[in-house]
């Protein structure tokens, strides 16, 4: 039986009973699971203040468990990034825990690349979260996804190996045939790396020690076209995606397109990648704030192979 450990790093999470239904759903899927004291925790839009949020961290840290599993996301990680224990993480890491989240927790992730440098104790999983997956707060009424509870198990399981997409056929012919191996894949949230950009905790994408040569994977929610744009226009300006093998786009979703658009849309901004980064573009990625999404272990080394209309990554059992 795995054992979970459910924390609360960013946001404060407003609907109790399905937090509640979230964690039953799990110890109903038979995994035994242990809730942090403060994971209920509300301070202002934040699960607790800071100081509770890094002793939560930290708590997380030393816990005997298979995984530390976030129970939201939303903002909060980013100011306290400077006082977490990152030695303490790898530690952890390297006893066995795998730590788990996506969208804010992608601040975390990227931070402890920057720390403690890509290696083994430093893999972490760009996966689901509590309420968003398995609660399915943002879905009222729904089930947990099969395909993405599927993928949560093979981590806890340490049988995951891979994630594999089918593209369109327009999308395989403007990507070609693509064979990289052993690069260190990282990324996440598209918002959250563009903030830590230019500070201590981005990784370090101009040596091969760090992200330089890597897979850059993406994704984001809420955005418009142009937003998505402006923040690729960042990283392009910085020589991050130049730095790159190959850059994965993942789901950008639940945004809106406006009149004064005039057919700008997420179409033109891959187009415009593409014209400007002469490094293959994978596109439609299952992961991100989507329903169906894999599990991606962030500073591992992987492959990437598009081969036809499949596009596959690759790595070792984690």
């Amino acid at each position: 039986m795995s054992n979970i450990y459910i924390y609360s790093p960013s946001g404060a999470t407003r609907d109790k009973a399905a937090f509640k239904r979230g964690v039953q759903r799990l110890k109903k899927a038979g995994y035994s699971v242990v809730l942090d004291d403060a994971a209920l925790l509300s301070e202002q839009r934040f699960a607790g203040d800071d100081a509770m949020r890094l002793a939560a961290i930290g708590r997380a840290s030393v816990v005997q468990a298979d995984m530390t599993l976030i129970a939201r996301g939303g903002y909060g990680l980013s100011r306290i990034l400077p006082q977490i224990d990152y030695e303490a993480i790898s530690a952890s890491i390297a006893r066995g825990t795998q730590w788990m989240g996506f969208s804010d927790f992608t601040a975390l992730q990227l931070a402890l690349l920057a720390k403690q440098g890509v290696g083994p104790n430093s893999i972490t999983w760009a996966g689901l979260s509590l309420g968003d997956d398995v609660a399915c707060i943002p879905r009222e009424g729904a089930e947990p996804d099969d395909i993405t509870m599927a993928c949560f198990d093979d981590v806890l399981q340490g049988i995951a190996e891979g994630a594999v997409r089918r593209m369109s056929a327009a999308q395989a012919q403007s990507c070609g045939e693509v064979a990289i191996e052993d690069a260190p894949l990282w990324g996440g949230n598209l918002a959250m790396v563009c903030s830590l950009l230019g500070t201590p905790y981005f990784p370090n994408y101009q040596s091969h020690k760090g992200v330089k040569n890597g897979i850059l994977f993406l994704e984001d929610t809420g955005e418009a076209p142009y937003k998505i744009e402006r923040m690729l226009t960042q990283l392009l300006h910085a020589g991050v995606l130049q730095s790159q093998r190959a850059i994965v786009l993942g789901a950008f979703s639940h945004y809106k397109l406006a009149p004064h658009d005039k057919g700008f849309n997420l179409k033109s901004v891959v187009a415009w990648l593409r014209e400007h980064v002469a490094v293959p573009i994978v596109e439609g990625l299952p992961f991100g704030h989507v329903e169906t999404k894999v599990c991606l272990p962030v500073g591992a080394r992987v492959s990437l192979q598009v081969q036809e209309r499949d596009a596959f990554i690759l790595w070792e059992s984690v």
